[in-house]
């Protein structure tokens, strides 16, 4: 079992920065991939990057390609994600989740078992 807590959301202006938090609980974590996904009022979830459990590996949605950059501390048992140059667009809950999704599945929510409880980002213009 891995439980997860997001933290660091909060209310920036258009141009600003966050650093978002996914705390993990389980001496296991160090072995899942972990994935950030937000969603929108009125919007599906979507898939936002994700890192390898080794963190050798990213992968993140095009639109975020560039601002965002996901990072992981074992040691820690922590997963980051920075996000710069926000857009009013980016506001969302931010949600962090941990799993073994396959190539295929990696960008996709089934891929992922163990789901956080969201942080709210909120970008004004």
């Amino acid at each position: 079992q891995v439980q997860l807590v997001e933290s660091g959301g909060g209310l920036v202006q258009a141009g600003g920065s966050l650093r978002l938090s996914c705390a993990a609980s389980g001496r296991t974590f160090s072995t899942y991939a972990v994935a950030w996904f937000r969603q929108a009022p009125g919007k599906e979830r979507e898939f936002v990057a994700a890192v390898t459990w080794s963190g050798s590996s990213t992968y993140y949605a095009n639109s975020m390609q560039g601002r965002f950059t996901i990072s992981r501390d074992n040691a820690k048992n922590t997963v980051y994600l920075q996000m710069n140059s926000l857009k009013p667009e980016d506001t969302a809950v931010y949600y962090c989740a941990a799993g073994f999704p396959t190539s295929q599945t990696m960008g996709v929510m089934r891929g992922y078992e163990f789901w956080g409880q969201g942080t709210q980002v909120t970008v004004s213009s």
